[in-house]
């Protein structure tokens, strides 16, 4: 759908540009864009290498294992369908922590594998359980402490100090997950209401 909306706005603009006898504008536009585009990206390689890096030190060090430890609590509240012992509790753990830390790459992987894993605790494998969407509501909205790419568009862009977005970053996503996983809770716990006073 976004890539139709995508289509729609450019081809408007060839049209109204041709239209108002401006189609070189367009050709101008797009070569400028292009050329933007791949500074912007030169510019991100440097600072993406270093915090990469860093964070994949973090976790050879052991960091998302501990963060892991730390989240468990949480996943077994917000996952009480999932029995404590199973992969997929795992796999959230892991995918959470991974992207806590920023590690996108690192969290695609396990978030794969923890739907993997919850889908074998399907019992109707054609509908999401209310573990998938609580799942994909917290990966979808995960706090983030290390907000390199933001960071690195800023530096990009010529910020005089590209760091400052990391506090109200850090607030914003922690502000959102909260209120989606409260939301998802509360979502949840009110249709399971609903489903048990209709089967009576």
């Amino acid at each position: 759908m976004l890539n139709l909306i995508w289509l729609f706005l450019i081809l408007t603009g060839i049209v109204v540009a041709a239209f108002n006898g401006r189609i070189d504008l367009v050709t101008e536009t797009f070569f400028s864009g292009a050329n933007e585009g791949v500074k912007v990206c030169l510019d991100l390689i440097g600072l993406m290498t270093l915090w990469l890096g860093m964070l994949e030190v973090a976790r050879q060090a052991g960091l998302i294992r501990i963060l892991a430890r730390l989240l468990r609590p949480f996943t077994v509240l917000f996952f009480p369908g999932v029995p404590s012992d199973h992969p997929a509790l795992g796999a959230i753990i892991m995918n959470i922590s991974a992207n806590i830390l920023g590690l996108g790459n690192a969290a695609t992987p396990f978030g794969l594998k923890a739907m993997e894993e919850l889908q074998k605790l399907n019992p109707r494998p054609d509908t999401a359980t209310d573990a998938m969407c609580t799942f994909l509501a917290a990966n979808t909205s995960c706090i983030v402490l290390v907000p390199a790419t933001i960071v690195g568009v800023r530096v990009a862009a010529g910020s005089a100090n590209a760091a400052e977005i990391v506090g109200p970053t850090l607030f914003a996503t922690g502000l959102t997950m909260v209120v989606t996983l409260l939301a998802d809770f509360c979502w949840r716990n009110f249709f399971r209401v609903r489903r048990r006073s209709a089967g009576r």
